[in-house]
């Protein structure tokens, strides 16, 4: 399939002095403008609500930016001074966006334009519903070319919010306009989930109940909260990592075959996926927070020392679902998922638990000497995936040992492309695949609104584990016994 071209255009960011833009947008565009992703004619527009700065101020703040990134000072400079502009707006004034879009046709008419619009949404939620609806009362909905609206997530905060959004978004764009972005499907190693499960015959055919026992869905982080405890203290890991993140890793491993590799086909079968899998129930959740404990050897504060962070806080730190698939092929497989800040490393992987081999002779006293195999699917860091297989110790004839046949990007392709800069030059080729649909954002919050309608208990788990004692009630007992 021959590579797609980025037609010119204007790039429009809203929240652009935020810490998203500073550390992952900008970053991201100039790394594409460098490798000459985003062809010869574009400029980019740095949107905020602060009158202290102006083009001169942008740029140098963009500058500073691309800096602490590693982008040579000289490249990014001379870059920042022919291509960033920047326009005060205030969300809840109309002249503020009829302003807005004099200066966009002002650039397009200074920089030969054909009218191609993105407007990328870096702000907090709280103005999502307000800038769009600015956006459709200036009329910049449409027009002269494309135009394409990107909302970051959280795409609400409950089922309602989720319907409301879109009912917003919906007023004034067509879902074909619409781009809502996780970065976590921008990632390479996410979208080989896709190709390594279709393209592999091997691991299709056992795709299922009869082989597989289990699936452990782990997001876990070394770090606390950090300078985001405003942030933290209102979203806690559910809505941070769980709802959102993990449960795109969810669709990609357990969803359908899509009838072929459109946008469209491939979040079709996504959306079945999400609608066939049941709300949680109580005892399907588990949460906690992380209290005192000891990392890499060094001590660390409990949540509630924190910087910010209210003494008798609930917020939780630590998520883990089980969650049910009401079809076919998953009927009665668990499918475990968590994510929590302080556990014991930093990792992202799938586990694929497959059953025990149904023979009997690698027993000795009664001790099965035969393990299942494992699947690990590592998405960060050091992404890849291992198979461990069952093979005979040559130096203990009645023992066997479980080994990985591993498999290593960076060892075979070098440097990853960025989450980031994958999905904006999508979004510029206007490529959907790996945005979420609006039909998919309320279909996960189906799955979470008993969790966000109750108040399930918060366990304590000492920073440097794993998560709480009471995580273990979550998984099978064994690998063969599905959850009952």
């Amino acid at each position: 399939m021959a590579e797609k071209k980025v037609e010119p255009h204007l790039f429009v960011i809203f929240g652009a002095t935020g810490d998203l833009a500073k550390r992952k947008l900008m970053p991201a565009i100039a790394m594409l403008a460098q490798t000459g992703k985003l062809g010869e004619r574009y400029a980019i527009l740095g949107v905020g609500r602060g009158d202290d700065i102006d083009d001169d101020g942008f740029r140098a703040l963009v500058n500073d930016a691309l800096r602490e990134a590693g982008i040579p000072s000289g490249t990014a400079r001379a870059w920042c001074e022919r291509c960033l502009h920047y326009q005060k707006v205030s969300y809840q004034t109309p002249d503020d966006f009829a302003a807005l879009g004099r200066r966009i046709e002002e650039l397009e008419r200074e920089n030969d334009l054909p009218g191609n619009r993105v407007f990328y949404l870096s702000t907090p939620p709280a103005v999502f519903e307000l800038t769009i609806d600015g956006l459709g009362q200036a009329g910049l909905n449409q027009g002269p070319g494309w135009t394409r609206l990107v909302i970051e997530k959280p795409f609400g905060h409950n089922l309602q919010s989720a319907i409301d959004l879109n009912a917003c978004v919906h007023r004034h764009f067509t879902e074909s306009q619409i781009y809502r972005i996780d970065h976590y499907l921008g990632k390479a190693t996410v979208q080989n989930l896709f190709v390594f499960r279709f393209a592999n015959m091997l691991f299709e055919a056992i795709w299922n109940r009869d082989r597989i026992a289990s699936v452990d869905i782990l997001v876990a982080e070394e770090i606390g909260v950090g300078s985001r405890a405003g942030f933290y203290e209102k979203t806690g890991a559910v809505k941070d990592i769980l709802q959102n993140h993990a449960m795109q890793l969810f669709a990609l491993i357990a969803m359908e075959p899509p009838s072929n590799g459109a946008a469209e086909a491939i979040r079709s079968e996504k959306i079945k996926l999400l609608y066939a899998t049941q709300p949680l129930r109580e005892e399907d959740i588990v949460l906690g927070q992380y209290t005192p404990g000891v990392i890499n050897g060094r001590e660390v504060k409990g949540y509630h020392e924190e910087p910010g962070i209210a003494p008798d806080s609930l917020t939780e730190t630590f998520a883990a679902v089980r969650l049910r698939v009401n079809n076919w092929r998953w009927q009665g497989v668990p499918f475990i998922v968590r994510t929590g800040k302080r556990l014991r490393r930093r990792v992202t992987q799938i586990a694929v638990n497959f059953r025990t081999a149904p023979v009997w002779f690698f027993e000795t006293m009664g001790q099965k000497l035969a393990h299942p195999n494992s699947l690990i699917l590592r998405l960060q860091p050091n992404e890849g995936f291992e198979l461990g297989i069952q093979v005979k110790d040559p130096n203990q004839p009645e023992r066997l040992r479980t080994v990985p046949l591993i498999f290593d990007y960076a060892d075979t392709f070098g440097r990853l492309p960025e989450a980031y800069e994958t999905l904006l030059l999508d979004t510029l080729v206007g490529d959907q695949t790996l945005f979420v649909h609006g039909v998919e954002t309320e279909a996960a919050w189906r799955i979470f609104e008993p969790f966000v309608e109750s108040q399930p208990k918060v366990h304590g788990y000492a920073a440097g584990t794993w998560g709480p004692e009471a995580m273990a009630r979550l998984m099978p007992r064994n690998r063969d016994e599905a959850a009952e």
